[in-house]
């Protein structure tokens, strides 16, 4: 069952990073790969796709992500978790793109800074378990 409470999400949101890193790239038609998220905007198709498909297709790109993907089933009308993380993030100067699926969360931070993000969310999660006791 989806969770729309604001603390239980966040105690309970178990962040989990992908092991490889993720493009965002953008044309007038889907890559001919597996696509992880796709945007249709005025511009184009935004896809995000693994780096290595990326770089076997040849296609363009600029930023090089890691996706973390909150493995807490949370609501789409949930209030705050989106703003919750962003911030705990921004606190440490990481940027992140956010895409919420159905059923998942996921949030695109810069590789480099994966390892970061990953122990920020964890450590954000301990703290709402630790206050919800």
């Amino acid at each position: 069952m989806a969770v729309s409470d604001l603390t239980q999400l966040l105690a309970s949101m178990d962040p989990v990073l992908r092991a490889e890193p993720y493009v965002f790239t953008t044309g007038d038609r889907l890559p001919e790969c597996p696509v992880v998220v796709c945007v249709v905007e005025d511009e184009g198709i935004t896809a995000v796709v693994s780096q290595a498909d990326a770089d076997r297709l040849g296609l363009a790109y600029e930023f090089v992500a890691a996706m973390i993907t909150l493995r807490v089933f949370s609501d789409l009308q949930a209030v705050g978790l989106t703003a919750a993380v962003a911030s705990g993030l921004a606190e440490d100067a990481i940027s992140c793109n956010v895409v919420a699926g159905f059923h998942h969360d996921h949030f695109f931070v810069g590789w480099d800074d994966r390892d970061r993000a990953l122990e920020i969310l964890r450590g954000l999660a301990q703290r709402k378990q630790a206050s919800a006791c």
